[in-house]
């Protein structure tokens, strides 16, 4: 047997792996009629799910626990939601973060996803749509896993940008650049295809697993927030870049230099 049909062999064994790990879901709210709803409805697709009250004791529970999502009421007492996302990503613990809200103005919103929230309910929401979206979260989640042991998978240089899919890292020069999670989705989903316009629903659909009429915005968001961290000049980037009535493209004129990720 070839040495490329035993690396056939083993992704899917990895793979099958991965996907038939027990997931495990943290929700912290403090709301005891929601936080049974969301629980019982979790715990009926299979999924293991754990509770906190309050920010603080949920903030230790997530950094403590090792999960694969977590559900974060903006309204807690004590330590609010925007506070313990906020504690999360600074202790380097980039578990992707659904964060539900009470409140309906875009600032809370875009706040949110700016301290590192991936994604975000308005209350009153429906059932099935919460569940559509952490079945989307969770998904993505396990195929990023699949794909950084992949052996055909290759670290990306784009001009100063170097882009590491293994560890999800991302490199401007030689300076680490810090990304939450659905932010790294997003570029390294960019960089994969150079060139290619996506639309703001190809987006959702394509890096958060969902297309709904009306949350566009939260793509808007994404990229705004990623061209601060990796544009020299956001206002005029070089990366990624606006087609004007259409969507958005990963600039096809830089220079592409692949090298095989780290074994």
């Amino acid at each position: 047997m070839t040495s490329a049909q035993l690396s056939n062999n083993r992704q899917p064994d990895r793979q099958e792996k991965i996907l038939a790990m027990p997931k495990k879901v943290l929700v912290i709210e403090d709301n005891p009629d929601i936080a049974k709803l969301v629980m019982i409805n979790l715990r009926s697709k299979h999924l293991l799910v754990d509770h906190a009250a309050d920010g603080a004791t949920g903030l230790g529970q997530a950094l403590a626990g090792d999960y694969q999502l977590v559900i974060l009421d903006l309204m807690l007492p004590g330590m609010d939601g925007m506070d313990v996302c906020r504690s999360m990503r600074s202790e380097k613990n980039y578990t992707p973060v659904l964060m539900l809200t009470a409140k309906t103005s875009e600032l809370d919103r875009v706040l949110g996803l700016e301290v590192g929230a991936d994604d975000y309910l308005t209350k009153p929401f429906s059932v099935p749509e919460l569940v559509a979206r952490v079945n989307a979260i969770l998904r993505r989640s396990d195929q990023y896993q699949v794909d950084a042991y992949d052996d055909d998978n290759t670290a990306i240089q784009f001009g100063k940008l170097s882009i590491e899919p293994a560890t999800r890292e991302v490199m401007l020069d030689d300076t680490f650049i810090e990304l939450t999670a659905k932010e790294f989705d997003l570029l390294w989903h960019f960089a994969s295809n150079p060139g290619r316009v996506f639309t703001r629903a190809q987006l959702l659909d394509s890096v958060w697993g969902y297309g709904h009429d009306g949350y566009e915005h939260t793509v808007n968001s994404h990229i705004n927030r990623l061209r601060s961290k990796i544009e020299d000049d956001p206002s005029n980037p070089i990366y990624v870049l606006t087609v004007w009535g259409v969507g958005y493209k990963f600039s096809e004129d830089l220079s592409l230099e692949q090298t095989k990720a780290s074994a």
